[in-house]
């Protein structure tokens, strides 16, 4: 890893189809989020490109959701990271976090062992919406535990959506994220060939996004050499963000869920109460006053 760092690029998140409407391209780029989760969480380099991977493809999976739908990701492995679990909507808010955040991992020759950390396990998906009865769920084994395969063996095996899918995460020599993106190219119902074949061609041929982005691309950049010449219908730009809808309020429902007799057991001490949110790692302090209120 060098200790050179190039001016990161802005997040974005980019989708559009083909224009003979044979595929769909999804192209992230999301280093100052990925960054932003590693600083929240405080992760180990391996955790931090773990995490940075499963918000990336759950960002991916959510931006072709219909507005109000969440997707919700959970990677459960029997490996020292233990779950990791991230959640998304279709207008780019992404959080997630690891169980064990700060785990040693030593690095394979050439790469983090990400599949190592995980271990082996599953990877669930759960989609809701406020108007459905009940949300869609899927589960498939994991087959790499390097994150971008699994997601691919997901959209082909529950969603019969045959797809490649790439999530990177580059890191400085000081640890830091300095490059973070993906994409997902998806085949559409009567795909013409010609068309699959040049896309299948140039994704074997493509260097991994985060090399890409590192090297001084953009999101606009990667969606060209993954479409240039073929053509595409409108592109949708949304910007991505690392965001929590935590708050105050949502620590006192929360606490409520206690019950009377602890609340009450709590409000005696006449300490304050120190509620740590696992999905952006913010933590707030309730004084006793405030929960002897919540018994009124």
């Amino acid at each position: 890893m060098e200790a050179a760092r190039p001016e990161a690029t802005t997040d974005a998140l980019l989708r559009t189809i083909s224009a003979d409407r044979s595929v769909s391209v999804r192209v992230l780029s999301a280093t100052h989020l990925v960054r932003e989760a590693a600083r929240r969480h405080a992760t180990s380099p391996t955790a931090t490109v773990a995490l940075g991977r499963a918000l990336m493809g759950t960002l991916l999976l959510a931006c072709e959701a219909q507005d109000g739908e969440r997707v919700q990701v959970r990677i459960r492995g029997d490996g020292p990271i233990g779950t990791i679990l991230a959640t998304a909507s279709s207008d780019g808010d992404v959080r997630g976090y690891a169980v064990h955040p700060d785990v040693q991992v030593p690095p394979l020759s050439d790469r983090f062992d990400v599949a190592g950390a995980i271990g082996k396990g599953t990877l669930s998906v759960e989609r809701n919406h406020p108007s459905w009865k009940q949300p869609y769920s899927g589960i498939v084994p994991l087959v790499s535990g390097e994150i971008a395969r699994d997601f691919a063996q997901y959209l082909l095996d529950s969603e019969q959506k045959p797809s490649a899918v790439a999530l990177g995460v580059q890191l400085g020599a000081d640890g830091d994220v300095v490059a973070a993106g993906g994409y997902v190219v998806q085949a559409l119902p009567g795909a013409a060939d010609g068309t699959l074949g040049a896309l299948e061609r140039r994704v074997l041929a493509l260097r991994g996004p985060s090399m890409l982005l590192r090297g001084g691309a953009s999101a606009e950049g990667l969606l060209d050499r993954l479409v240039g010449g073929l053509g595409t219908e409108e592109v949708a730009r949304t910007r991505p963000r690392f965001t929590c809808p935590c708050s105050r309020r949502r620590v006192l429902a929360a606490l409520m869920l206690l019950g009377t007799e602890e609340l009450r057991q709590i409000a005696d001490e006449g300490e304050d109460v120190e509620v740590r949110c696992a999905f952006c790692a913010e933590s707030r302090r309730i004084p006793p006053e405030a929960v002897a209120r919540l018994l009124r």
